[in-house]
């Protein structure tokens, strides 16, 4: 064990406790997979939404932390520390789901750094510099498009009514649920949004689960993450003209599901890549007016692309418009980039404190990028940021069928308490 981490501190984290929280959480939209898997739907600035925070809080609450919020609704449970005029460590991850999302991906790491927090207070440790646990607003961008709102605020890399005209699946704009979510937490205080008095905070650090197979494939127990690939959102409408399927002859429509057809097929040459190394997806599809005899007089369509280099991800991305324009032969088009992170690489200050944990706990961990974003993406221009990853059952997630086992969360845990510890004392 490392000298700077009291013996009993990673004793003091408990497997079954966390276990039996994120079960609790699992509870709050509940849902089925198609494989009979237990997964959850819990949108952001949604009442289940509002149910999971009302329940951190009091747990947070049990062991003296002190909840505040900020404009963009996300949540902080302050652990004073020692000398609390200092700049504090950060933790937490985000509580939203996907809509058919499973029971760990985010809450995991908000829970984590409940369960590292009261670990220190049971041990009775209290660390140099407070410790915020923190739940980060819409990561997933499952409801409201794009993900990752809240840490994007907080960190200036947007400003704070960016998003307050992006609609969901049913027409309700995000201010105005961020609104209504801010005048029925009226009650909890509120902070400034972002650095406070000009003092960014000392440290981020961010459990999560891999979301991939690597972990699980080589035999590892920890993820350090090195990491995160860039990623960059588009939204594309194709307006044509419906006509009757029967009667419209093919030389006259204005089909846009056609042209979508032939802008994805130019899209799929622009984004090949040998080395398996390049991810582009076309995942979520709008057909108006969806009837199956009318041709269709519009389309909407969402790309996701990534790349770990910042060349590939800016050379490629540009090139998006251009080629969909040049593609299609008869529909009107629109393309709207909604999201834009470059890569970033994280701090060795982090880094090294995982691997040291890591190695002082005897687990086998493993240095890897991620090729998911996540909250820590934008908080690397603020503050020496980090991540750790626990393993997930044949990398699956997104899904219900979503799985860690409370031992290699509880493992990852303790990892992320001595790593708060180190790096709250610095």
């Amino acid at each position: 064990m490392s000298e700077a981490v009291a013996p009993n501190l990673v004793a003091a984290v408990s497997e079954q406790r966390q276990w039996d929280r994120l079960m609790q959480m699992a509870r709050l939209g509940a849902i089925t997979g198609a494989d009979g898997s237990p997964g959850v739907n819990r949108p952001c600035l949604s009442p289940l939404d509002r149910e999971a925070r009302r329940l951190l809080i009091a747990w947070g609450e049990s062991i003296g932390l002190t909840p505040s919020i900020d404009a963009l609704n996300n949540l902080f449970l302050r652990m004073e520390g020692r000398e609390p005029g200092l700049a504090p460590v950060l933790t937490g991850s985000h509580m939203d789901s996907q809509p058919a999302g499973g029971r760990f991906d985010g809450i995991w790491g908000v829970l984590a750094g409940l369960e590292a927090i009261q670990a220190m207070r049971e041990a009775g440790i209290t660390p140099r510099r407070p410790i915020e646990l923190v739940a980060w607003t819409n990561e997933e961008g499952g409801r409201f498009a794009p993900g990752c709102m809240g840490s994007m605020a907080y960190a200036g890399h947007s400003a704070a009514d960016t998003w307050d005209a992006v609609e969901d699946g049913e027409g309700i704009r995000f201010g105005d649920a961020l609104r209504e979510q801010l005048a029925l937490e009226a009650d909890l205080p509120r902070r400034p949004l972002g650095v406070v008095e000009g003092r960014a905070p000392h440290a981020y650090v961010e459990a999560h689960i891999e979301q991939g197979p690597r972990l699980e494939a080589e035999g590892q127990d920890i993820g350090i993450v090195t990491g995160i690939q860039g990623s960059r959102w588009f939204l594309v409408e194709l307006r044509g003209e419906s006509a009757h399927a029967g009667t419209a002859p093919l030389s006259m429509r204005r089909d846009a599901v056609q042209d979508m057809l032939r802008a994805i097929t130019a899209l799929n040459a622009l984004m090949d890549d040998p080395t398996d190394i390049l991810r582009f997806t076309v995942a979520r599809i709008e057909v108006h007016p969806n009837s199956s005899n009318s041709v269709a007089e519009r389309v909407r369509f969402t790309i996701d692309f990534r790349h770990p280099s910042a060349t590939v991800l800016t050379e490629r991305g540009d090139a998006i418009a251009p080629t969909i324009r040049a593609a299609v032969q008869h529909c009107e088009v629109t393309v709207t980039e909604r999201f834009h992170a470059l890569p970033v690489d994280f701090a060795p200050q982090v880094t090294e404190a995982v691997a040291r944990a890591a190695a002082a706990q005897g687990l086998r961990a493993l240095r890897m990028p991620s090729g998911a974003f996540h909250d820590a993406q934008f908080m690397v221009p603020l503050c020496p940021s980090g991540m750790i990853f626990v393993p997930s059952r044949k990398g699956i997630s997104h899904n219900p069928a979503e799985y860690s086992s409370p031992a290699q969360l509880a493992a990852g845990a303790r990892v992320l308490a001595q790593v708060l510890h180190e790096v709250a004392e610095g």
